[in-house]
Parts: C-alpha cells; structure tokens; sequence
C-alpha cells in the first residue's frame, strides 16, 4: 500500500514537473508572446523625454509621453547604486538574474507561514525585465505566465549586460509617480536637480519610494517618505555601505524636498508652450530634409532656447509688484454700487451668450488665482465668470533686435490656471500704432519739422466726431517730431490724411503685422489690432536701422549623443522696411517722448537712465495699456487690460503710462543694477548726423503767425470720408492748394 502511494505521488511529481517544463518551453517559444532576444535588449531603446535649457544652460522644462530622462554610465554617484542594492536586492552581485535562496525564503514565509513583511522574491533583474516587456493579461495563468517570462528575460539581462549596465537599465526604466520614469525625472521633480548631484540622503528618498512610489511619495506624505528613507539608510548600514555614525545623522536630516512640478518650469510656461510649436516645426523641417522622423515626446532631444532666466525672473517680479496693487485698485473700484451693477449686467449678458443662463446657480470647485497664492473656492456659474472679468492679464516680451533672440516671454499672469498667452493676443494699439504713420510719412517725404494744425476739427464719415488730445488742449501748431513726442492725436490726424493710406498701409505690412488695416479716419487714433509680439518685431526695425528680425526661441536642437540636428544661423529673411534716416528720426523722436513727453515716468520715476526710447498707448475706455521701449540693444514691449474692452479703470490709472510702462522700466531698473545685463544693453544710440540733426532742429510747438490766424478764418472746420473710407474735397482742400502744405 505504501508502496502504491509512493509510487502515484512519484507519477503525480513527473506529471506535475513535466507540464512545468512543457509551460516553460512553450513561453520560451513565444507562445505567450515575443520576449526580447539578447540583440534586441542590445538595441532596445526606451522612449525619453525632450529637455528644454534656458539660455545659461539650466533645465526649464521637458517634453514627455512619459517623463522619461535616461542616464548615461558614470552620471550617478555610487551611492545610489548601493542604496538600491542593500534595499531591493541584497544578493544582486552573486545570484544571475534569479536569486533562489530568495524565492524559496518567500515561499516559505510569505505563503506557508503568512509573513507579508518578508518582502519579495523578484530580483532587481527580474524587476528589470518587468519594467522593460510589462505584463499582459493571461486570464488565471497571467501571474505565472508573467513570472516565467521575467524569469527568462532576467537571465538573458545577466548574460548580456554587466551588472552595473543593470542597474544602470533599472534606473532609468522604473516609475517613481507623478509620470516620472527614471531616476533622473525623479531627482528633477522632487529635487530639482540632475541624479548625478544628488546627496545619499536625497538618493535614499528615491530608492525608499520604489517599495510604493504613491505611499512614500514625499510630496504627497513627506512623514512616510521621511521614515522609509531612514529605513533605507539603516539598510546601507546593515550591509556596510555607511558606517552607523553616518546612518545616524543622515537620517536625523529633513527631506529637503524642492518640487519642481513635472512639465513646464512655472516661470517660462507661456514661453515653453510656444517653444514646443516652434520646434515640432523644426524637426519636421529637419526630418523632411534628411528623411528621417524625430518624435519631440520620445526621442530625448536637448533643446537650447535664447530664454534669459536672470531677466525673465526680473519681468516676473514686475508683475507681481505692480499688478497685484493695480488689481487691489480694480478691486475697490468695482465694489463701488454703480460699478459692481455695470460689472454683473455684464455677467448676465455673458451667461446668455455662452448658454449658460439656466446654470447660473450651480456650482463646483474652483482653483482661483491670487496675487497671494492661488486657492480652491466654491463658486457658483455666475460668480465664476464675475471672478474671470475682473482680472487684470498682462503679456511682455524682450527681444534683441539685431538677432531677433527673445529674452524675456511672460505670457500672462499664471500659466496654469490662465493658459491664454496674452504676448499673442491681438488689441487695438491706439496711440502704439502712431510711429507706423509716423514713419510712412517720412518715407513720403514730410520732415520731423513738419508743421501741423492742433485746431479742433470735426470728422464726419458714418457718424460725426470730433478727435481731442489726451491733455484736451487745442490750437497752435506741432511740428512732427513734438506731435509723436507728446502723442498728440489731432496733428496726428492731419499727418494721416497728407500722409496717404496706402502709404501707412504698406508701412504696416511691411513692418511685418497681420491684421488688414481698414481705410477709416479712426485709423489715425489707433484702432488697428496687434499683438505684443508684432509690437515688439515692429519696433525693432527702428532699432535695427530699418532692418526687421524675425524674433525666435531656439538657438539649436541636439541628440543626447551630442549630433546637432538644429543650429539658428543669422536670418537670411532680414527685410530691409525703411530707410536707415526714417529709423534714426523716429528713435530720435521716441527718445524725446522717454525725456519729456508721454513715457517721461521712465526717468524721471523709475530712475532709468539707460538708453531707451518708447511710446505709451491707451485704447479707448481705457480698455487696453500699451507701452513699447527700444535700445540699440534691447526691444520690450507689455500690454495690460482684461479680457473685456468694457472691464477696466475708469480714469488715468487704466493708462500706458500708469499700467503698461511700470511692467518695462521695474524689469528694466533690475537690468540696470546687474553688472553684465547692464554692460550688454546699455549701449547708446547712434550719433546723429549733421544733416539729421538740422532737420530736428525746430520749436515743438508754435502759436499762429498773423497771416495763419487770418487763413483759418476761411478755413472749414470738418472733414468728411466717403464709404471707401477716402477724404472728401472741401475748403479746406482749396486753402492747400493755394497756400501748398505746411511744412
């Protein structure tokens, strides 16, 4: 009998033993799919994130599908290799890819004797080749089928790559949350900085959040993290990587922890946004010439952008100091009853056109922004969109105008919660438009001493009306370098129309903006539309002599093997738009508006006394602020104003100067104290020739001589516009043919 039994448990062992072996030949022949051949784990590539560098060379953002930065052999300290050997796999150095002391010690304690805190049996290698094939669905036989294919594919790891390359392949292969994978987007995310400057502590953080990447993740529960990381320097003790002492202060250290937050770099995500368009562009043009194809998500690039980190932090501290108290302004001013009505008409309006009338009462959880720090509220349809009119948004943008390299991008107030990039947001210029006509007027002959009326006048075209001076001062006469000095809007009108549309017009285009311009007198007082950054290439061709740059983000386009795929040459697309005579008097008249005219607060309240010209503009209402600045060196141009033309300052407060210009001159006044920046772009205009600056040399202002005073008597008043938008003949016209233009 006992024989009997001994002999059908042998059969039963051979039975058993034998579909064991036929499962594993029969995975080892793929029937449970491919695994990698050894050549193939040779070539296997994984796919890595793209890495954005400011333009000092520190790291500013990724693009990723999985935030994935591999290592290269010999970027990491020893350290972390030991910390991940003493607490993943103590037997790495001696067992072959399969340790079965381990898998036996698990059995025994885990199954048979129910000790979960034995740990488990897979090796880092085992662990490898998971992270490497994943694992697939196999109904009841997937954890085995799954287990026997780690099994295989570890010891193909063992016989291919030295153990070093192992954990080296582990390290960049393993999830640490948050969509980070690999060691080297870990140590970014959570520290800020590449896995070869990381401390053994910070290194044991990572190591530790291995066991449970969202239990011990150390922003989310920096207690639990904390004493895993302390677990994991005990471990190193134990197996005699640090000796106890050091064990002992390492673990009584905090954290550390300095989130970096896992896709774009808070101070430059307006700019990494747009950089990602520029460069999905290039590398389509790079693919299409050498018929290749380069994935920016998966291909790991290295990506050097023209980005001035030192200057985009001074443009983000001008927003926080001047628009946070200008919104307090806004604020107060809206609580006021008449306002605060206007405000809400304005929201019920809103909530018909968008159809959202019936849901005006609903609620939900919203993240608010706040110049203090953005917070979660409860708000109902219609206090949402009372909250979003009345922000103040803002763009800004610094260029060289030689090069076309931008600087400074601050696209808006919060990249997060307010995406729109203001810098690309079209707005009627008003007075910013002025050195557009101003130019083409030149171009066609008049000179900055050019006299024109600053009588009243009445314009009559679909509707009657009468244009006035910001100041509302009437009479005498302005040459054309005091009008565009102190933005003066009814000489402005009169250079219009001696001017030309067509002219203007072709001065526009060429200047490199894009919205058509409408042939209306309403022209002259700044309705046509633009953004920051067709300001901003504008004015550089008065910087650059007449010459226009295209602005752009990326100075080259690397592999991480170091192949250049992309360098940025010098332009050969340089339009010549003016002559290099029109471009000196205009920057020599803006010069002018910076020393006594609109835009005279840069000096005289800001203390800037680097060389700079600029022209301060303010839309109707005071919807929106504009100022743009010019060096030889440096173009910044800002715009502010909410998202509605209705929603705004009712007085002097919501103009250029007091809302635009502080933007530049507070980012300018840090340039000014930092030693380098100031070396680089303080460098002075051009010096005049004589002959230029004789034709500069006349009073700004005259009063009427006799003779004038007598003409105007005769002289009509109105002016009045067909349909197609061109003057009508009248007196007035008759008066100028006798007495010619007024020069």
């Amino acid at each position: 009998m006992v024989k009997k039994i001994r002999n059908i448990f042998l059969l039963t062992l051979l039975i058993v033993a034998g579909f064991i072996m036929l499962f594993v030949i029969g995975i080892y022949a793929g029937l449970s799919g491919p695994i990698y051949t050894r050549q193939q784990l040779l070539n296997i590539s994984q796919a890595n994130a793209s890495l954005v560098y400011a333009r000092d060379g520190e790291l500013i953002g990724r693009f990723f599908l999985e935030n994935r930065t591999s290592l290269q052999a010999g970027d990491t300290d020893q350290k972390l290799y030991d910390a991940l050997v003493a607490t993943e796999d103590v037997r790495f150095y001696r067992h072959g890819g399969v340790d079965l002391y381990s898998m036996v010690r698990v059995l025994v304690k885990s199954v048979v004797l129910g000790d979960r805190s034995s740990g488990g049996g897979s090796t880092i290698t085992q662990q490898l080749a998971k992270n490497i094939q994943g694992r697939n669905t196999y109904w009841l036989l997937s954890l085995p089928v799954n287990k026997t294919r780690e099994i295989i594919l570890a010891r193909r790891l063992e016989k291919t790559f030295s153990k070093e390359d192992i954990l080296l392949l582990y390290l960049n292969t393993v999830p640490f949350g948050e969509n980070a994978i690999g060691v080297e987007a870990a140590s970014r995310l959570f520290f800020s900085k590449g896995a070869n400057e990381l401390s053994l502590e910070e290194s044991a953080v990572l190591v530790g959040m291995l066991k449970a990447n969202t239990t011990y993740n150390p922003r989310l529960f920096p207690e639990r993290s904390l004493g895993r990381r302390n677990t994991v320097l005990f471990q190193m003790n134990r197996y005699g990587y640090i000796s106890e002492e050091e064990a002992d202060s390492l673990s009584a250290l905090p954290l550390g922890l300095k989130y970096a937050g896992n896709v774009m770099d808070t101070r430059s995500g307006y700019f990494l946004a747009r950089l990602k368009r520029e460069a999905e562009k290039i590398l389509e043009d790079v693919g299409e010439s050498n018929e290749t194809h380069w994935d920016l998500h998966t291909d790991g690039l290295l990506i050097y952008s023209t980005l001035n980190l030192s200057m985009q932090r001074f443009a983000l501290e001008s927003f926080h100091r001047h628009l946070s108290h200008m919104q307090k302004l806004l604020d107060e001013q809206y609580a006021a009853p008449n306002m605060s009505a206007q405000l809400h008409d304005l929201v019920g309006r809103e909530l018909i056109r968008s159809g959202l009338a019936k849901r005006e009462h609903e609620t939900r959880v919203h993240r608010i922004f706040s110049w203090e720090g953005s917070y979660l509220d409860t708000l109902s349809v219609g206090d949402s969109i009372l909250n979003a009119l009345g922000i103040l948004h803002a763009g800004l943008i610094a260029t060289e105008p030689g090069s076309g390299a931008i600087r400074i991008y601050v696209g808006g107030i919060n990249h997060q919660l307010h995406p729109f990039d203001q810098v690309l947001a079209r707005r009627q210029m008003a007075s910013a438009f002025k050195p557009v006509i101003y130019a083409a007027a030149l171009e066609e002959g008049l000179t900055p001493c050019s006299y024109f009326h600053n009588d009243s006048l009445i314009i009559t075209d679909f509707s009657t009306y009468s244009p006035s001076n910001h100041d509302q001062s009437t009479g005498g006469l302005y040459s054309m370098a005091g009008a565009l000095t102190h933005s003066m809007n009814i000489p402005t009108f009169h250079i219009y129309i001696q001017t030309g549309f067509d002219p203007i017009n072709d001065m526009w285009r060429n200047l490199g903006f894009e919205f058509p311009l409408r042939r209306t007198p309403s022209l002259a007082m700044g309705t046509a539309e633009a953004s920051v950054f067709e300001v901003a290439r504008a004015y550089g061709a008065f910087a650059n002599g007449g010459h226009r740059v295209e602005p752009y983000m990326i100075d080259s386009i690397m592999t991480q093997e170091g192949r250049l795929l992309y360098r940025r040459e010098p332009s050969d697309t340089v339009q010549m738009v003016m002559n290099e005579e029109t471009a000196l008097l205009i920057s020599s008249m803006l010069e002018n508006a910076v020393r006594r005219g609109t835009a005279s607060a840069v000096r005289n309240t800001y203390g800037i006394h680097m060389p700079v010209a600029g022209k301060t503009g303010t839309s109707q209402q005071y919807a929106d602020a504009w100022f743009a600045s010019f060096s030889p060196r440096l173009v910044m141009v800002s715009r502010v104003g909410a998202n509605y033309p209705s929603v705004g300052f009712r007085d002097a407060r919501g103009s250029g100067s007091s809302l635009a210009l502080p933007l530049v001159a507070l980012t300018m006044q840090k340039i000014q104290e930092h030693p380098s920046l100031y070396a680089t772009y303080s460098d002075p205009f051009p010096g005049l020739s004589a002959n230029l600056l004789q034709k500069l040399d006349c009073p700004e202002y005259r009063e009427h001589s006799k003779l004038e005073r007598f003409i105007n008597i005769f002289r009509d008043q109105s002016v009045t516009f067909d349909q197609e938008g061109e003057k009508k003949e009248g007196r007035e016209s008759v008066i100028r043919r006798i007495f010619g233009r007024r020069r």
